[in-house]
């Protein structure tokens, strides 16, 4: 799916972006703030992966969820407190209106007060209770084959699915948790992170691992 960036937004350098992502939320909090909503929402990218093994493994950057795109005023109304920017392109429009928000898919969740970043929004392109893939638009899965939940009850989305996002543009931290997982991963995971790989990014390094693994 394409977008079409509004106008304005502004460019936050490396160093900046990292120091006010500093106090980002942990997945067990966002699920204290989150207790009761109805969406089908959940961790994704790293975290998700320390969720499904049970462990903390890294350091996180930030904290990202996955929810419905129509669904997105419901979360956001848990937290009447705090902002919400859009971003995409490297840029981020502070308070995001109606026109921000359509021509993005991102969301920072921002404290006014310390303009600290705590949680990183993802509306995702869904038909009702279908997910749909925003890189191949043809993948879509009911939400409950791409949520499970730790045994404290905290959701995230589904191992495969992360490494899936995370081949787009493999940096280190992505190749560690690829390897990582792949060992935890049963038959019929690998085969569906496979079958993705070659549908969304054809000849994929981690293709070939996949195969002999």
């Amino acid at each position: 799916m394409t977008e079409s960036l509004p106008p304005g937004g502004a460019v936050l350098d490396a160093g900046e972006l990292e120091a006010r992502w500093a106090d980002a939320w942990r997945p067990e909090q966002i699920a204290e703030r989150l207790n009761g909503v109805s969406a089908p929402w959940c961790v994704a990218a790293g975290w998700a992966l320390d969720l499904f093994r049970g462990e903390q493994t890294r350091d996180h950057g930030d904290l990202e969820l996955a929810v419905p795109a129509a669904a997105f005023v419901e979360i956001r109304d848990r937290f009447p407190e705090y902002a919400f920017d859009a971003v995409g392109s490297g840029k981020v429009w502070a308070d995001a209106g109606a026109e921000e928000l359509a021509g993005t898919h991102q969301t920072w969740l921002r404290d006014p007060v310390s303009g600290q970043f705590l949680l990183d929004v993802f509306r995702e392109p869904h038909d009702g209770g279908t997910w749909i893939c925003r890189r191949d638009q043809s993948l879509r899965l009911p939400y409950d084959a791409i949520i499970e939940r730790t045994a404290d009850g905290i959701p995230y989305l589904i191992p495969e699915l992360v490494l899936l996002f995370k081949a787009k543009a493999t940096r280190p931290k992505d190749q560690a948790d690829f390897e990582g997982i792949l060992p935890l991963l049963s038959p019929a995971r690998r085969d569906a992170l496979s079958a993705w790989l070659t549908r969304v990014h054809p000849g994929h390094d981690w293709s070939a691992e996949l195969a002999v693994s």
